[in-house]
């Protein structure tokens, strides 16, 4: 795969989008990859992290998010089913899972239904070792503030809006994977 050949294909370089997308998910593949590399024993298949991380906000480009220059229909929170319907017509239904999978520590079909999010009705939590790492790699950067890491402590309040399980779960990985 390669991932910035499919980027290219739905965002133009000179886009405000296409800069936003590519420097976000280079730090998050480099958090993701540095993170593997530290832990030999879990096996993490390092070159489909570098892959599915580039592209795992893709979907946001289908999103009404002007300030990082998406101009779509849906919410933000649809660009991970929206990512992966994208990266699944492309013939990667691995990295696909991974675009699904990555929003906050994971969508429970019962976090869709209680909050009346806009999504398929189905469970959107990271599974694989892989979706697992990259998910939480993303955490520590924001398209935002491009280039800021976040600290372990922002994380979890960011997250604990959503509820403690979510705060559990990152906290989960950060036994695992620091």
């Amino acid at each position: 795969m390669d991932p910035i050949a499919i980027i290219k294909k739905y965002y133009p370089e000179d886009s405000k989008a296409y800069p936003i997308l590519i420097d976000h998910c280079r730090l998050v593949a480099d958090k993701a990859i540095a993170l593997a590399l530290r832990h030999p024993g879990l096996n993490i298949d390092i070159q489909f992290v570098e892959e599915a991380a580039m592209v795992h906000d893709i979907g946001m480009l289908k999103t009404n998010a002007p300030g990082i220059g998406c101009y779509g229909d849906l919410q933000y929170l649809c660009h991970g089913y929206l990512g992966s319907e994208m990266i699944a017509s492309e013939g990667f239904p691995r990295h696909a899972l991974v675009c699904e999978r990555h929003t906050g520590t994971g969508l429970s079909l019962e976090d869709i239904q209680s909050l009346h999010i806009s999504l398929p009705m189905r469970d959107m939590r990271p599974v694989s070792i892989e979706e697992q790492l990259i998910c939480f790699a993303d955490k520590f950067y924001s398209k935002s503030t491009p280039g800021v890491e976040k600290s372990i402590e922002k994380i979890r309040q960011t997250l604990g809006r959503y509820g403690v399980r979510h705060v559990r779960r990152f906290d989960q990985w950060c036994d695992m994977f620091l």
